[in-house]
């Protein structure tokens, strides 16, 4: 039996993500800040259906003692999504060092403790991936969301050097470089703001949560080849 680690799995993306490997007969250890009951219901759905190992808990992973929580009743990890993350949108210039720290934290210190943690399980097994969700404003930078960017752009160079530490190791590090994803993080949009970004989309549309959760998936079953990546899923944005 294998086992994924889901961050930030409750709602959108991580949900998703959570759903396909629970379908994919892996056994899930799912976390968020304070979703208790919808990771619970969530535990309980999968175990019901595929007949394997759920849990959930909730906390900051931003927190080293959380995460050190987290890992330490595990007896094994096959995959890592690092896939908690905040935003901010306005003005760096209007930003308080406060919201500058935890968007740091919550989108990028989260995976250094996550993935620290989680090495030494695949060098054990000699095999693993690491998949980090990010973001094409990581790549080529977002007005009015340059915290979100500097915090991706540091995941996106984050992945390609773990990468290159961990390949003698068989294991995988890539991050999926997601466009606009149809999730609760974009619900501040109005109507008009959705369709004069949509217009932005050479797709035409902003992608599904379960369109992000299939190309994680593809990502891990590339293999060991595929490492140091970061990979452009925007439906062809940049």
């Amino acid at each position: 039996m294998k086992t994924a680690l889901i961050t930030g799995a409750s709602r959108g993306i991580g949900h998703a993500i959570a759903c396909k490997f629970a379908q994919l007969g892996y056994d899930t250890v799912l976390t968020s800040h304070n979703s208790i009951n919808q990771l619970q219901m969530m535990c309980r759905e999968f175990s019901e259906k595929y007949g394997t190992k759920h849990t959930c808990v909730c906390g900051d992973i931003s927190d080293e003692a959380f995460v050190d929580s987290l890992f330490s009743p595990l007896d094994e990890l096959d995959v890592l999504v690092n896939n908690a993350g905040v935003s901010y949108v306005g003005l760096l210039q209007d930003m308080e060092l406060v919201h500058w720290n935890k968007l740091m934290a919550v989108n990028l210190t989260s995976a250094f403790l996550t993935s620290r943690r989680a090495i030494p399980y695949m060098l054990k097994k000699g095999a693993g991936s690491i998949i980090n969700i990010s973001s094409m404003w990581g790549v080529s930078g977002a007005s009015m969301e340059v915290a979100y960017s500097a915090a991706k752009g540091g995941l996106n160079t984050m992945t390609r050097a773990l990468a290159k530490e961990l390949a003698p190791s068989n294991i995988q590090v890539n991050a999926l470089s997601c466009g606009v994803v149809d999730t609760q993080m974009n619900a501040f949009l109005s109507d008009e703001e959705r369709a004069q970004l949509m217009e932005q989309i050479p797709l035409g549309r902003f992608a599904d949560p379960d369109e992000v959760a299939e190309a994680v998936v593809s990502i891990v079953n590339a293999g060991p080849y595929m490492t140091g990546q970061v990979i452009g899923f925007d439906g062809g944005f940049l």
